[in-house]
């Protein structure tokens, strides 16, 4: 009989909280066993602005996950956003100094700790250290060097930072709902496990997920990420573009937004005559005004999502092109738009590869949730071992590329560990 683990994900968003309980074989098949998605309440733009409200949002959604997979839930991987992330990619080298030139495991765990020794600002802490490529004496693409001859090894990493103040708020959330953090996932690394296929990664990619408060972007290449970026821009600034444009109140404006808004322009220009539509209470708009202000803002959101390229020919660097999602991403008619506006294939990504009780989380708007878990399993200590990779090299990537976790015995004030790298006996 397989062996099982079980893990908790809470994706805390601008406008929903969701929490995912599921169950990891030693195959690492994610068999859902329960959910709780319930509206957010005290955060603005994917930060914390009221704990209280904050606290109580997820004490709910997860009250609802345990009661629906029978699972007390202790702790869980907790997704991170908001504009205050920064990211940069960083260069690290070792001498190998040895007469026989022989790169060996020391060698490979020395170039490794070393790329976690980045000094950033004081109000910053590190969130990931990423991998990206080895070097050996100038040769690229390295995958693992160890028994190759040379004389110096390279290593390139993507580097996430978030702000202290930010996380130590959410981390205080979470705990607030008697949950402890098994780790912090930068959230679009999240939905790139969810929606992204390793092909995607390793021709060239953008992921954006278009939440209710931001955009979270990642830019895939060779197979690692190159490039992380958070948008102050979602979901939310739609409707408020249709309240204060078209003259509705906030909540009759998501109201419409969710009935009628789409951006297909073969069905604006099908329509002949004006289409009065009437929202509730009274309120009536015309379908060609709502159509013109929704479309406006997408249109400003691709053209900020594709400025966070590192240049200009963003299409020879994205083949694969561009991945929609995130709760914005259901927009009708946004894949085609984004298509034919930025000239590169586009598509809307839901989750993928996992079981159970999956069926409602096969939507653009768990992405999020549904990669912290599948982040989760890669990266994971006990799944790992579960799953038997036990080399030097699987131990050691597995230090730098799993979440930041905090301390559970201290009060959040230490910050997170550089690169993840915490030591598990004081956890």
């Amino acid at each position: 009989m397989a062996k099982t683990i079980i893990r908790t994900a809470i994706d805390v968003g601008t406008t929903k909280v969701c929490t995912v309980v599921a169950d990891v074989t030693d195959r690492s098949t994610i068999r859902v066993m329960g959910t709780g998605v319930v509206h957010s309440q005290g955060l603005h733009k994917g930060m914390v602005v009221s704990i209280n409200e904050v606290k109580d949002s997820i004490r709910e959604s997860v009250r609802i996950a345990e009661m629906s997979s029978g699972h007390k839930i202790d702790s869980a991987y907790v997704g991170v956003s908001g504009n205050h992330i920064g990211s940069l990619n960083n260069h690290r080298m070792v001498t190998i100094s040895r007469n026989d030139r022989l790169v060996c495991r020391d060698d490979l765990k020395k170039v490794l700790e070393s790329a976690q020794n980045i000094d950033v600002s004081s109000d910053k802490q590190l969130l990931h250290v990423i991998p990206r490529s080895y070097s050996l004496d100038g040769q690229a693409g390295m995958k693992n060097p160890v028994g190759m001859y040379g004389a110096r090894l390279d290593l390139e990493t993507h580097i996430i930072t978030a702000a202290v103040t930010s996380v130590k708020n959410l981390v205080k959330c979470i705990r607030g709902a008697k949950v402890d953090v098994d780790g912090l996932v930068f959230s679009s690394l999240a939905s790139s496990e969810a929606v992204l296929t390793e092909h995607e990664k390793e021709l060239g990619v953008i992921l954006a997920d278009i939440g209710g408060g931001t955009t979270d972007i990642a830019i895939y290449k060779d197979g690692s990420v190159c490039h992380t970026a958070v948008l102050p821009v979602g979901g939310y600034q739609l409707t408020r573009d249709i309240s204060i444009s078209l003259g509705l109140p906030t909540a009759v404006a998501e109201v419409a937004k969710r009935k009628y808004a789409n951006v297909d322009e073969d069905f604006s220009t099908e329509q002949k005559d004006p289409v009065s539509l009437s929202i509730e209470n009274g309120y009536n708009i015309m379908h060609q005004d709502l159509y013109e202000v929704v479309r406006a803002r997408m249109e400003e959101i691709l053209k900020l999502i594709v400025m966070e390229m590192p240049r200009s020919e963003y299409t020879n660097m994205v083949p694969t092109g561009l991945v929609l999602t995130g709760g914005t991403a259901n927009l009708p008619g946004l894949a085609a738009m984004a298509q034919e506006m930025l000239q590169i294939p586009v598509r809307v990504g839901s989750p993928r590869e996992i079981h159970g009780l999956a069926d409602s989380l096969y939507a653009p708007a768990y992405a999020s949730g549904v990669g912290l878990l599948m982040w989760g399993v890669k990266n994971d200590e006990d799944i790992i071992k579960l799953n038997g990779r036990k080399s030097l090299l699987s131990r050691l990537l597995f230090k730098l590329r799993r979440p930041a976790r905090p301390d559970k015995k201290k009060p959040y004030d230490e910050g997170l560990a550089k690169g993840g790298n915490h030591d598990t006996s004081n956890s």
